[in-house]
């Protein structure tokens, strides 16, 4: 298979600008995918792009955070199919990822997770604004504000949204439609999309993970 414009950029220590990640285009299978791969300066991480939708990462140290996957970019309300495997040992996330631009918004849509459930923490500052049904199962939606913190702008203050699976699963479909209607009506405003990826993150665990992303199916914006 040919790979082209194979291009890593966002690998930035957490005290730098965090520059937009790379491309990875695969022709010979007729389908691109976006490939990002971000830490702190600190995770001990390695991650490894397989042909067509496929991606492994491996962590370990205890120590650090990274954000690794694969996806599509730009963005946007669609039903991504995905499948793998999944195994932290402390906190780390499965979600599917992305950002928007005007207004700046970090986004998560969480399918599993390590010993932490995101925003569940006093010490996380977040707030639960309601859930949403979406494939089969109900998400709790909750927002944080990020102050200053790396970004696909720099350092930059701006909202997370999330949507949280109540039970958790590694594999499935994620219509993201429905969470961006559901968080517009709970006052999450989104902007532009940019790039979108199925993530594995680690913060100060261990774990392996093995992901395959389905080819990029066409814009949905409810299921």
């Amino acid at each position: 298979m040919r790979f082209l414009n194979f291009l890593i950029f966002a690998l930035c220590a957490g005290v730098g600008v965090c520059a937009l990640p790379g491309e990875v285009l695969d022709r010979g299978a007729g389908a691109a995918f976006y490939s990002s791969d971000w830490d702190d300066g600190t995770a001990k991480h390695t991650y490894t792009n397989g042909p067509n939708g496929l991606y492994s990462v491996v962590w370990s140290g205890d120590k650090g955070n990274f954000v690794s996957g694969k996806g599509y970019n730009p963005g946007g309300p669609r039903a991504v199919d995905y499948s793998g495997s999944f195994e932290p040992i402390g906190n780390a996330y499965l979600s599917l990822y992305g950002w928007t631009t005007n207004p700046l918004v970090e986004y998560y849509i969480v399918d599993s997770y390590g010993t932490h459930k995101p925003c569940s923490s006093l010490s996380d500052n977040a707030t639960m604004l309601g859930n949403v049904t979406s494939d089969g199962e109900v998400y709790e939606i909750w927002t944080k504000k990020r102050i200053n913190e790396p970004s696909i702008q720099g350092k930059a203050t701006f909202n997370q949204a999330f949507s949280i699976r109540t039970t958790k699963r590694v594999g499935g479909t994620i219509t993201t439609g429905n969470h961006y209607a559901a968080w517009k009506k709970v006052g999450l405003k989104l902007g532009g999309y940019q790039y979108m990826i199925i993530a594995t993150e680690g913060q100060n665990s261990t774990g392996k993970a093995t992901i395959t992303v389905g080819v990029a199916p066409k814009d949905v914006a409810t299921a």
